[in-house]
């Protein structure tokens, strides 16, 4: 990589490269104590085998190795290390772990946890993510905790609660003639359809959610768990191939129009906005969602700021209102109408949300009092007749699919996605990409031709629908479910956006959301950052990009590697077409580019460019 680290993740912190091992026809890469990647010849078995300790909030804690110990032989490979976790008033969990992979296709991973003090915890023990590629919808064999075995599928359509519980081992086809037995020991399991949260994986993991958490781990008392792999077959293994063929790009028929992109404005961030108005007039965006919320305070003044820049700038409104439900609601809704009307604000749209909503429910815990969403859109289309009525979830996808909301009494439905929910490493971000069509087609399973809208989707999570709040993030660090992404400033995420709208391009959405104007979530730098205050993000140009898009014919697009580039194409009237190309790897990349004619391009990592 020659490209400057900072440049390409507004951090000059850099993730340690991964050790790769191998045995025969198995590989994995060795990665902070954990395999991903494990292959069998060129073919991905695993995305990913972990030992995984969350905190109360679900965050994930960084394991502090120690005595590591890797031992690479030409038929097998041995890692041995110790870890500890530090958890809040001094608590502490110590492991040791046992990795050993071998030429026969087996593969082991041992772990044994001691507490030196009762040690709290949402989850400790081991995760395994099966890939979605060649695997959703595809069959799998079952074999439960008592011994019974089942011959079923893995869902294709995203699954909004657990579809295989009670598991002790699961078999599937890696290729014809070859199968991948996965069997789990030392607790009960169970699979979560983690396309839910747009990871690109089925997750196995120990404990059924059922159960009571945060639990106790008692001081003193080990817990060991142990997985084991297993490829069997009699068919040829393929030899692994290296990622240096050019990348095709090729172009099919034109379909839906590419969506409005909007920019989501929140009040504390309207004086910067207006402060850069050039800027944001020169964007285009075709929407401004302005977020309001009565539950953190917002008033008529946040309004009458959101009116400001309603006036200054020529874009659709909708107003993104959080309802408390805490008394009447037809009361409740009124007042915000004559605070909307009282503020001047000019809307073409709203859309509501009860704000218990943003919170998750998981399986097996209790839904919160929450009035029945008849009630609430009934009460928002007689305080806004005039307008557009949309609805949906504030929070994510998931929420959405668990409870799916009543979308004949709407004129769209709305829901957003955010990457870090599980992992924050920048293969898993970007590997998110992956699940956004399964999410659409999902959606439109469940809704049908409903208008459909998506976003505010950054890298960052805005709220936290899984525990007590977001990570706070002031250094700058990859963390799971943080409030601020180092990795917004770079051009990581402008190669991101651009993946993220080709990916749900097919789906014909109404409006596609992906960045606030100003502020942490914005495309402008803020004060403190390196890059002058107010300066443009490399983001400003990819989203630049889709608002040129907007509105244009989208044009059916695919690459022969969709793992490491990303096409997005659209076509005017006149017969114009504009295609964005987005490298999703922080290495170059060549691009067989003959079908657009360009011919053969190199892209920088995480480079965006425009053709035609």
């Amino acid at each position: 990589m020659t490209a400057d680290a900072f440049d390409l993740y507004g951090t000059r912190a850099t993730e340690a490269a991964p050790i790769r091992l191998h045995a025969g026809a198995l590989t994995a890469e060795l990665v902070n104590g954990n395999l991903r990647t494990i292959r069998h010849g060129s073919t991905e078995v695993l995305r990913a085998m972990a030992y995984v300790v969350r905190d109360g909030d679900w965050g994930t804690y960084e394991p502090a190795l120690a005595d590591l110990a890797i031992d690479q032989r030409d038929d097998g490979f041995r890692v041995s290390y110790a870890a500890s976790c530090v958890g809040p008033n001094g608590s502490s969990l110590v492991f040791r772990t046992t990795i050993e992979g071998f030429a026969d296709g087996n593969l082991s991973f041992d772990v044994t946890a001691l507490p030196d003090s009762d040690f709290e915890t949402n989850r400790c023990g081991f995760c395994i993510l099966h890939p979605i590629a060649g695997l959703a919808g595809n069959p799998v064999t079952v074999e439960h905790t008592d011994g019974n075995v089942v011959d079923t599928r893995l869902p294709d359509l995203i699954d909004p609660w657990q579809p295989l519980k009670d598991l002790r081992a699961i078999t599937h086809e890696v290729r014809p003639g070859v199968v991948a037995e996965c069997r789990m020991e030392g607790d009960t399991f169970e699979m979560e359809d983690q396309r839910n949260w747009s990871d690109a994986s089925y997750k196995t993991y120990v404990r059924p959610l059922a159960l009571p958490w945060p639990y106790v781990l008692p001081a003193g008392e080990p817990m060991r768990q142990t997985i084991r792999l297993r490829i069997a077959g009699e068919a040829k293994t393929p030899a692994a191939t290296a990622d240096c063929a050019p990348v095709r790009i090729e172009l099919g028929e034109a379909g839906p129009r590419l969506p409005d992109i909007g920019v989501i404005i929140y009040p504390e961030d309207v004086e910067a906005s207006l402060a850069n108005l050039p800027d944001l007039a020169g964007l285009g965006p075709q929407q401004l969602l302005l977020h309001f919320d009565p539950t953190r305070g917002h008033g008529i003044e946040a309004l009458r700021a959101h009116a400001r820049l309603a006036t200054a700038l020529r874009a659709a409104t909708t107003l993104e209102s959080v309802v408390a439900c805490s008394g009447d609601l037809d009361a409740e809704l009124s007042d915000v109408a004559d605070m909307v009307r009282g503020a001047g604000l000019r809307l073409d749209a709203i859309a509501v949300s009860p704000s218990v909503d943003r919170q998750s429910t998981p399986p097996g815990s209790a839904w919160p009092a929450c009035p029945p969403l008849e009630d609430v859109y009934a009460a928002a289309r007689r305080a806004f007749p005039d307008i557009r009525l949309g609805g949906g979830m504030f929070s994510y996808f998931t929420e959405l699919n668990r409870k799916r909301v009543p979308a004949g009494l709407l004129d769209f439905v709305t829901h957003c996605t955010c990457p870090l929910v599980h992992a924050a490493d920048d293969l898993s971000v970007m590997q998110s990409l992956e699940a956004l069509p399964f999410i659409t087609r999902s959606s439109r399973a469940i809704f049908g031709a409903k208008p459909y809208r998506i976003g505010p989707s950054t890298i960052a999570m805005r709220q936290n629908p899984y525990g007590g709040a977001t990570k706070d993030n002031a250094q700058g660090q990859r963390i799971a479910m943080a409030n601020r992404d180092p990795r917004h400033n770079g051009q990581f995420a402008a190669a991101w956006t651009i993946g993220y709208a080709a990916r749900v391009a097919p789906a014909g959405l109404e409006m596609l959301t992906l960045s606030s104007f100003a502020g942490p979530f914005g495309l402008l730098a803020a004060s403190g950052e390196p890059a002058a205050e107010g300066s443009p993000r490399p983001l400003f140009q990819a989203i630049k990009g889709l608002c040129d898009l907007a509105g244009l014919a989208h044009v059916s697009s695919r690459t022969s590697d969709e793992t490491r580039v990303a096409a997005l194409a659209g076509r005017s009237g006149s017969g114009e077409t504009i295609v964005w190309l987005a490298n999703l790897t922080g290495d170059d990349v060549q691009v067989d580019a003959s079908a657009l004619g360009q011919g053969h391009l190199v892209m920088s990592p995480y480079a965006i460019a425009r053709i035609g």
